[in-house]
């Protein structure tokens, strides 16, 4: 698939604790590390430039569902855990927020004396997209972060976020190499989210007649294409709701882990022995790398896998977290010492649960799926980003008896 887009997302504060950022770095590199092995560096950056599949993989990473933090500290985790292997991997994370996202050129033409690539097209190529959904694009959204991620092959795509204080809103734009004909004619195959009313697009199709009057000038006219448009605008409500999951999609999941005849079999295409809660996150993890695209219409289900840092749809549990990174990471280094089973269980899994869904065609009770959650959230080591708010306050308070004599 050649797939970019835009998504709209509520503009959230605060910072990713340490505990959740080492293990996003852990998962969302081995989940990179999963998709280049079995479908390799092109479909990783189609993946990546499709609005749908990124916010799946910040949900199964334990972000908050549907916040804008989820494409810093996704892009952030992913630049941690890649860039030191990229030569191994063969994909280069360029760029950032702020500071960071002004060292992008710097960093393209490092790469590119490194691989022979032409770092003055690669450059160009950033600062093409960044000025596109800026300045020609004038949709009240002013960019603050501008991700490249590059491949040894030279193929790209761009992930960046602007803002609008004035709605509280951020909106994402992503990009995808293979999908850009013309940078100044519909280079974007979607441009969406809430409605702006009338804007100035200088790159929509139907902005030829403005472009040929601002071209005329220097007596040149572009070419203008028309592609599909997708859309992904997400809701400003925090809790995660029946509207925003696929019940029957959950449904075939929570089968799966927790009906004892699908958990002995689905163990068994692992090759582990494994809890059905480690279950169920493993499930999701392996959609996120072998999913077609018209799974990820529903992002907010991957939030079933590692839950998320504000509690929603229940808190991260960090004992499951990193069960599910011990299995995934055992499946990669099987693979790399010439033993695919493990690593291929999870196409298996991944087919088999959706035989499940078309064939029983379960649903999930949602409020009852969370209030079970809740429950054991304990027993798995549910957190928060609240918990640890509650522990520096107390620590604070305790520090104010000590200086008080009490």
């Amino acid at each position: 698939m050649k797939r970019s887009g835009v998504a709209d997302l509520p503009l959230h504060g605060g910072r990713v604790p340490q505990w959740l950022a080492e293990r996003m770095t852990t998962l969302g590199t081995a989940i990179v590390e999963s998709v280049l092995y079995h479908h390799g560096t092109a479909e990783l950056l189609s993946r990546l430039s499709d609005p749908f599949w990124f916010q799946a993989l910040g949900c199964v990473m334990g972000m908050d569902w549907h916040s804008s933090g989820i494409t810093t500290s996704v892009l952030g985790a992913l630049k941690r855990g890649i860039n030191p292997r990229s030569t191994e991997l063969g994909i280069y994370i360029c760029g950032g927020r702020g500071r960071h996202s002004r060292r992008t050129p710097d960093e393209l033409r490092a790469i590119a004396d490194d691989t022979g690539l032409d770092g003055g097209r690669l450059v160009r190529a950033s600062r093409l997209t960044a000025r596109v959904d800026n300045n020609a694009i004038a949709d009240g959204f002013q960019l603050y972060l501008h991700s490249f991620i590059l491949s040894n092959r030279g193929e790209w795509a761009v992930v960046q976020q602007g803002m609008n204080d004035r709605t509280g809103m951020a909106r994402r734009y992503h990009w995808h190499s293979a999908s850009v004909r013309d940078f100044v004619s519909e280079p974007h195959t979607a441009i969406i989210g809430e409605h702006q009313g009338v804007i100035m697009n200088l790159v929509d199709a139907q902005a030829a007649p403005a472009q040929s009057a601002l071209l005329s000038i220097i007596r040149e006219r572009p070419e203008t294409t028309l592609d599909t448009v997708r859309k992904l605008s997400l809701p400003r409500h925090h809790n995660v709701r029946a509207s925003d999951v696929d019940l029957r999609r959950l449904g075939a999941v929570l089968a799966l882990a927790y009906e004892r005849e699908f958990q002995d079999f689905a163990s068994l295409l692992l090759l582990e022995k494994l809890g059905p809660r480690t279950l169920q996150s493993l499930v999701l993890v392996g959609e996120v790398v072998h999913g077609a695209p018209s799974r990820f219409s529903d992002p907010a289900r991957f939030s079933f896998a590692h839950g998320g840092k504000d509690g929603h749809p229940f808190p991260v549990p960090l004992k499951t977290y990193d069960e599910s990174i011990a299995v995934l990471r055992r499946g990669l280094q099987a693979a790399k010492l010439g033993d695919p089973d493990k690593m291929d269980g999870f196409k298996r899994l991944d087919a088999f649960v959706r035989r499940i869904e078309s064939q029983l065609q379960p649903e999930a009770d949602l409020p009852e799926v969370v209030a079970h959650e809740k429950r054991i959230s304990k027993s798995i080591g549910g957190r928060t980003v609240f918990d640890d708010q509650s522990r520096q306050a107390e620590g604070r308070q305790m520090s104010l008896f000590r200086k008080n004599g009490r």
